[in-house]
């Protein structure tokens, strides 16, 4: 019987998100859901050394936004989601809950010969390692050097097992089998081999804090949470062959997942890893939300740069993946009928700040204006603006919809629709507004103050510009000129659409505020 896709996204606390983990939570929801399976959200919080407050609400919280939300884990108040709860029992989804857990199958390892306890204190290691370094020689706990280090494999009995009872630092080791190939397949990579010659002696349990190393905890988990497919980044591929020896150690091999390892996102030259530090060089953000650190530093994030979250996640899904064609818009939805691990790239795939800004540009064009409208009245109320109709303020959107990049581009756009220019760009005025220029651009003012017509734009801009033909005026400098009365600069709508927005009124305000302050 077919077992039903159960994948799960497995975060440690350790800080914000950084986009790529985004990118691997979405290609494994992708691929759950395109199934009918499970998407589980897992926190990997053993390494309390680096714990970080916060931490792992940002990460719910993150992944809420863009809409990936889990059929199994936590949310971002600490409360367990379990829609399949009747058939999948598996809370508590924190690993630090799950500390009884993990210790019996440490045991159970190292009673079928399979790990061993190890006691050597970090300063014994230390001085080994600088040891074999004075040789020239690499140090591994591993095969060659496991039978000279203090572990039960290398002590008489009733020591060792003395020291399991006096010292609370021991640790218990995998023992690597020696120059044996370990044959594995990757859903993206396809058949790797590794021998264990190369491989050293992992920790995968500590008695010091009763918790396990990554290692440990993932395969016992992902065998007891009934996961199918393990879908993670690259950087774990060298764990591969450990884990794979894992299932086979526990007897687990028929239930084993299958893996695949995503390819790293790069430096907009590709040169190295997408950090932190790129983006705070080269003025992008890297992560989905603004962190704010202990320190109060703080990191941009996508959301409160004015990304909307179906922008973020497409272009999350076209970094490293392809849907074999020249389609580069989809929903959520889309995505879940046409993404599949086999387009997948296994290169690196290369970040685009600019490719990232065409994505927002795009999603905010199909965007309604009237919920273009409900994002930007906040803005305009943070910039003291009030009392403006909603139509107006729709009106404004539709004119300017196909300028922005971000609904917070509308104000610098066409602010001079809400707030009269009190000021003129000085270059644009030294250009346009010349006494040969001004005189007949303010004979056009009149005109427009004078046209009976009802005002509307497709009334008024017709005859506005038959009027200044009729009189062989130059068309660019007389608009330029009325521009610049009205925005305060020569670049902006069309004259016709500023005047029957602003009113008659508004109009002559602002002609007989430049003529006071320019002529």
């Amino acid at each position: 019987m077919e077992r039903k896709t159960r994948v799960r996204f497995a975060p440690s606390p350790t800080g914000p998100l950084h986009m790529g983990g985004v990118r691997t939570a979405l290609y494994n929801y992708l691929f759950a859901k395109q199934r009918g399976g499970d998407f589980i959200i897992r926190i990997e919080d053993t390494d309390s050394q680096r714990f970080v407050p916060g931490a792992e609400k940002y990460i719910i919280e993150a992944l809420n936004w863009c809409g990936i939300v889990p059929d199994e884990g936590v949310d971002a108040s600490g409360n367990v989601v379990e829609t399949a709860s009747e058939r999948h029992p598996h809370a508590p989804y924190r690993q630090s809950q799950r500390k009884p857990i993990y210790r019996q199958y440490a045991e159970q390892l190292v009673e079928n010969g399979y790990a061993y306890y190890a006691f050597d204190t970090a300063e014994e290691l230390n001085a080994k390692r600088a040891e074999m370094e004075a040789q020239g020689q690499t140090f591994i706990y591993g095969q060659t050097t496991r039978m000279g280090l203090r572990n039960s494999l290398s002590m008489p009995e009733a020591e060792w097992k003395e020291l399991l009872e006096t010292r609370n630092d021991w640790t218990v080791r995998f023992k690597m089998p020696e120059n044996r190939v370990v044959e594995m397949e990757d859903l993206i990579r396809g058949h790797v081999e590794v021998n264990t010659s190369t491989l050293d002696d992992k920790v995968l349990w500590k008695r010091a804090d009763e918790l396990p190393t990554y290692h440990l905890a993932n395969i016992v988990d992902d065998h007891l949470m009934e996961i199918t497919e393990v879908i993670r980044g690259e950087e774990w591929l060298p764990s591969l062959p450990l884990h794979y020896l894992l299932y086979e150690a526990f007897g687990w091999t028929e239930t084993q997942p299958r893996f695949a390892h995503l390819s790293l996102l790069l430096k907009p030259d590709g040169k190295g890893k997408l950090s932190k530090r790129d983006g705070d060089r080269l003025g992008f953000p890297v992560f989905p939300l603004q962190w704010v650190n202990s320190e109060g530093e703080v990191s941009r994030g996508y959301r409160e740069d004015g990304y909307f979250p179906e922008a973020f996640v497409n272009l999350l899904a076209m970094l490293g993946w392809n849907p074999g064609n020249d389609q580069e818009l989809f929903t959520l939805e889309e995505l879940v009928e046409i993404f599949s691990l086999e387009r997948v790239v296994k290169s690196g795939a290369r970040f685009n700040a600019d490719k990232a800004k065409w994505f927002n540009k795009e999603y905010l064009r199909k965007k309604s204006v009237a919920e273009l409208t409900d994002l930007y009245i906040p803005v305009l109320e943070s910039k003291g603006i009030t009392g403006i109709s909603r139509e107006y303020v729709e009106k404004v959107v539709s004119l300017i919809q196909e300028r922005a990049t971000f609904v917070a581009d509308f104000w610098d756009i066409a602010s001079y629709l809400f707030v009269a220019p009190t000021t003129f760009v000085e270059k644009d005025a030294a250009k346009f507004w010349k006494e040969e220029n001004y005189t007949l651009a303010l004979q056009a003012a009149d005109f427009i103050l004078a046209f009976e017509g009802e005002f509307t734009k497709e009334n008024l801009e017709g005859p506005l510009e038959e009027y200044i033909r009729s009189n062989e005026w130059p068309m660019g400098k007389v608009m330029n000129c009325l521009r610049l009365a009205l925005v305060g600069a020569s670049s902006g709508l069309g004259i016709a659409d500023i005047v029957t927005l602003i009113g008659k009124e508004e109009f002559a305000r602002r002609i007989e505020y430049i003529k006071a302050t320019l002529c």
